[in-house]
């Protein structure tokens, strides 16, 4: 289930990018395939690489497990800049054209990730929450207190299955959101290039950091922080950065 919702995540952004950049005329659909395959490729195995680093093994590049989203997203990156350079197309519009086609991808992904019961949260009682029988690993007392850290009251046997947050589901709904907001602010006339990119990644980021209160993690180095929420707050300081640079240079130009 996971392989085929990433394969429908590709397709997914695929269609999104091919649309964005024949609405603003920027390219045709070569260069939305191209983009689309070398950022599915490159940024899968840069996720892969993630992974690999954060488990301190790299044997885990060859696993079928271990795909980190912050991997998929730097290496992603990287490939897509290269590939419209490439192919001669005006950086700042493309990565607009790109931007919807980010939360709509991560939206679809999240659900194989729920279909084969990993990045679940930790036990809830909410009326929503659900048991993985067959997770990655299963959902029992045990697997959450050994492999995750999570606090389960010791009264509680290793094997019972205990009912956690559907955190899946929260990614996915908050990034279906973030997508139609996306796709509103993209055909605003007076947003100048580059700035929906930005407030395309501050939302995802802002999303991430706020789930991973109620993910199952065991990569808690920051006391109640984990690397992804570290790399969250990173990447809105950075996008804060860039667009204050940004607002500067457009009001020089205008004085001058």
């Amino acid at each position: 289930p996971f392989g085929l919702m990433l394969v429908l995540a590709l397709l997914g952004g695929y269609w999104q990018l091919r649309s964005e950049l024949l609405r603003r005329g920027l390219g045709d659909d070569e260069d939305a395939s191209a983009i689309t395959f070398a950022c599915g490729l490159i940024g899968i195995l840069g996720g892969k690489i993630y992974y690999a680093i954060l488990v301190g093994d790299w044997g885990a590049v060859f696993d079928r497990a271990g795909i980190v989203w912050y991997g998929c997203l730097i290496a992603g990156a990287a490939a897509f800049i290269i590939t419209v350079h490439q192919r001669g197309l005006p950086l700042r519009p493309t990565l607009d054209a790109a931007a919807p086609a980010l939360p709509l991808g991560y939206a679809i992904g999240r659900i194989g990730c729920l279909l084969v019961g990993d990045d679940y949260g930790v036990p809830s009682g909410v009326p929503w929450a659900m048991t993985f029988e067959q997770g990655l690993p299963p959902t029992t007392a045990g697997n959450l207190r050994d492999y995750f850290g999570v606090d389960v009251p010791a009264s509680i046997p290793d094997s019972q299955l205990l009912a956690v947050h559907p955190t899946q589901i929260y990614m996915s709904l908050a990034s279906f959101v973030i997508w139609g907001l996306a796709r509103w602010l993209g055909r605003r006339a007076d947003l100048r290039p580059g700035r929906l990119l930005l407030a395309v990644l501050a939302m995802m980021s802002v999303e991430r950091f706020l789930v991973e209160f109620l993910r199952a993690k065991d990569d808690r180095f920051f006391g109640l922080f984990t690397v992804a929420q570290l790399l969250s707050v990173v990447i809105v300081l950075a996008v804060v950065t860039i667009f204050w640079r940004w607002r500067g240079a457009s009001e020089a130009e205008a004085a001058a």
